[in-house]
């Protein structure tokens, strides 16, 4: 049986590993839009947090299993469609992830200065897609709207000194343009309280420990509110508990830093992104209150309003899925609709056609979270096995008649080394490639045939 498992980001590894483990006589493709594979842990993981890249390791393995075989440079839409690769496989799991981010929906969105956090992530870490945006770094003042674990990265790597990011996998050019800039506060919006915070406790205390860097709160916005108190002390977890007592300790009267402060508000939601000659210049915030929503806790405005600096702002409030073509895609809830990860269209299920990952269940879940996500999705492909086999000769031969520059797995290893090598050259982890030309270039030149290894 051959599967083609679209996406090789942890979601579509996790599918193949358990694929190999439960089916031995399947046959994987993995197929991937870039010529680098690992989705997120790649694009995604902070420059800084290496020790959760190492996770690859594990990828790697799969990769080299005599049943799989990777391919990039091969994006569903462009170069295929989904209808294509359901008559040249048996199954097809589709393991794209989120590519997109959700908006604040607030007047002034469209100034220059405003971007998504996606964005600012994807840009230092080397996607290819994102190398083209300017952001205004030589600011004072920066608002990062958001209390999530994205958030408390963007804002760590705005405060990091070039000590802290120099030994890492961040751009050159990143690098440069961040410890160049003139940044002393990051101001850290929740629209809710402390009690509510996404963020895990070890985010908060990476920036606490950052040298030359504060973090504070305001005493009035980490006191918990009687509706918090009583969610805490009734279901919350030693997580929630720990952050509580780390933003009380932050609060109160503090020498001010000339290097670094991060701001963290909280029932502080943005109402409007004010700016001056088409650019930003601040954000008009408002004072919220916790209520009993819907059977939980939400935040509503209060009215009490006050205008924040900001030469940067950065949204960090989610990702989002991109319809594919060919897909169903409930746009309400951002993901492909599914039963048991097997993808339905109205009330039918489509023959042969899997979702795993954020493409399934949302953008949620740390890395892990994809190993048991995966394993469910592949637990019903085999449950319901294959409803129409797949008929003709290898795909390979067709993958390549659509897309000639297909980057192969071995491909991708000489890549890895190079950019291992360009940094060390550096005192780096690696050096990335930053554009989908270059690393073709580079793979067609690092040929056994080329004269000249660039």
């Amino acid at each position: 049986m051959r599967i083609a498992i679209v996406g090789s980001g942890p979601s579509g590894f996790y599918a193949a590993q358990s694929l190999l483990a439960s089916h031995p006589t399947a046959r994987i493709d993995l197929l991937e839009r870039l010529p680098t594979p690992y989705g997120l842990v790649r694009g995604g993981v902070a420059p800084d947090h290496q020790k959760i890249k190492r996770v690859v390791k594990t990828y790697a393995k799969t990769a080299a299993d005599p049943r799989v075989r990777w391919f990039g440079n091969i994006e569903l839409g462009r170069d295929v469609t989904i209808d294509e690769l359901l008559a040249r496989y048996d199954q097809v799991v589709l393991a794209v992830g989120a590519q997109s981010a959700r908006k604040l929906g607030i007047p002034g969105e469209d100034l220059r200065g405003v971007f998504t956090a996606t964005e600012f992530v994807a840009w230092y870490n080397a996607h290819p897609q994102f190398q083209d945006r300017a952001f205004p770094l030589h600011v004072k003042d920066v608002v990062v709207v958001g209390v999530g674990n994205v958030a408390m990265d963007v804002a760590r790597i705005l405060l990091a000194s070039r000590s802290h990011l120099a030994g890492t996998d961040i751009t050159a050019a990143a690098l440069d343009d961040l410890t160049d800039g003139k940044r002393t506060r990051v101001h850290v919006l929740g629209r809710r309280g402390p009690a509510q915070a996404a963020f895990t406790p070890k985010e908060l205390r990476e920036i606490a420990e950052l040298e030359g860097v504060d973090v504070r709160t305001r005493a009035n916005e980490v006191e918990l509110d009687p509706l918090s108190a009583a969610w805490l002390a009734e279901h919350g977890t030693k997580a929630d508990h720990d952050n509580v007592a780390f933003v009380k300790e932050c609060a109160g009267a503090r020498e001010e830093r000339e290097s670094g402060e991060m701001w963290l508000r909280f029932c502080t939601q943005p109402v409007e992104i004010l700016g001056e000659e088409g650019k930003v210049a601040g954000v008009r915030v408002e004072r919220t209150e916790i209520i009993e929503r819907n059977g939980g806790l939400s935040a509503r405005g209060t009215g009490e309003t006050e205008v924040l600096p900001a030469g940067l702002v950065l949204e960090a409030v989610g990702y989002r899925m991109i319809a594919l073509p060919g897909v169903p895609f409930d746009a309400k809830r951002g993901v492909v609709p599914h039963v048991d990860g097997a993808v339905i269209d109205g009330e039918s299920r489509v023959p042969d056609l899997f979702v795993v990952g954020w493409a399934k269940r949302g953008p949620s879940g740390l890395i892990g979270t994809n190993k048991g996500d995966s394993a469910a999705t592949v637990a019903t492909m085999l449950e319901l096995g294959v409803v129409r086999p797949a008929e003709g000769p290898d795909p390979e031969g067709w993958l390549l008649e659509r897309q000639p520059m297909l980057v192969r797995w071995e491909d991708w290893e000489r890549l890895d080394e190079l950019e291992r090598v360009r940094g060390a050259e550096v005192g780096k982890v690696r050096e990335k490639f930053t554009s989908v030309q270059q690393m073709l270039a580079e793979i067609d030149c690092l040929d056994p045939n080329c004269d000249e290894v660039r």
